[in-house]
């Protein structure tokens, strides 16, 4: 008996931390996409039933969040969604160029023909959202959104790295936020550079590859502080 209670106590364990998973990642997902805004009030019992979840599971979560600077916790004020800032862009850009390059010459130099395959698939799919979103089907930005980081981190996945790339995975996100509240694709060129990236890490070529991503970052930055979207939210 005793047994049996163990058991179905693992399971409801294992239940909840599934549950407590996916609305991380729902919550999460809603502050990158800008569902909620910047300096927006989380209000528990709202979020809660948003969410279908506990209010003590949502805490959990939100401290979370808070970890990866996507929440500010205000003590007995609550929750809000962190805000935007130039400093804080121009700080992301720095990060993820730094984390990236160095991703990529490690895995240029472990790469093998399975990783070589995944980067031709990751690449594929990200073309194809892509030429949509060129002919004006806005509603596969979110398609985009996971596409371009499905490639992206194909490129550095025999970096062989945990550690490594969840912090570029943070990064690359946040950074993500910024792009999603200027509020607009940015069209052939980003197409552009992605296949030229395609191309250099083929071919092995590092110090192209990390030339691309630099200048990628850097006219993504530009791009978003030209947008009246983006100004709207600082």
């Amino acid at each position: 008996m005793r047994e049996e209670r163990s058991g179905e106590h693992e399971r409801m364990n294992d239940l909840s931390e599934s549950v407590s998973d996916a609305v991380f990642r729902r919550l999460r997902q809603d502050i990158i996409l800008g569902n909620l805004p910047p300096g927006s009030k989380i209000k528990l019992e709202k979020a809660r039933e948003r969410y279908s979840i506990s209010i003590s599971s949502l805490r959990e979560i939100l401290c979370r969040l808070s970890a990866e600077n996507l929440v500010l916790a205000e003590g007995q004020r609550g929750f809000e969604v962190s805000p935007v800032s130039r400093q804080e862009l121009t700080e992301l850009a720095d990060l993820r160029i730094v984390l990236e390059c160095h991703a990529i010459g490690l895995s240029f130099a472990t790469g093998d023909l399975e990783w070589e395959g995944s980067i031709v698939a990751a690449h594929h799919r990200l073309a194809a959202v892509e030429r949509r979103l060129l002919a004006g089907d806005i509603a596969r930005t979110i398609d985009w959104v996971r596409c371009d980081w499905e490639f992206h981190r194909a490129i550095v996945a025999a970096s062989k790295s945990t550690t490594l790339l969840q912090n570029l995975s943070s990064v690359f996100d946040r950074f993500l936020r910024y792009h999603m509240l200027a509020g607009s694709f940015r069209g052939n060129a980003v197409v552009d550079d992605h296949k030229l990236l395609f191309e250099r890490a083929l071919a092995r070529d590092a110090d192209g590859a990390r030339q691309i991503i630099t200048s990628h970052v850097q006219k993504g930055v530009e791009h978003i502080l030209k947008e009246p979207g983006f100004l709207l939210n600082i």
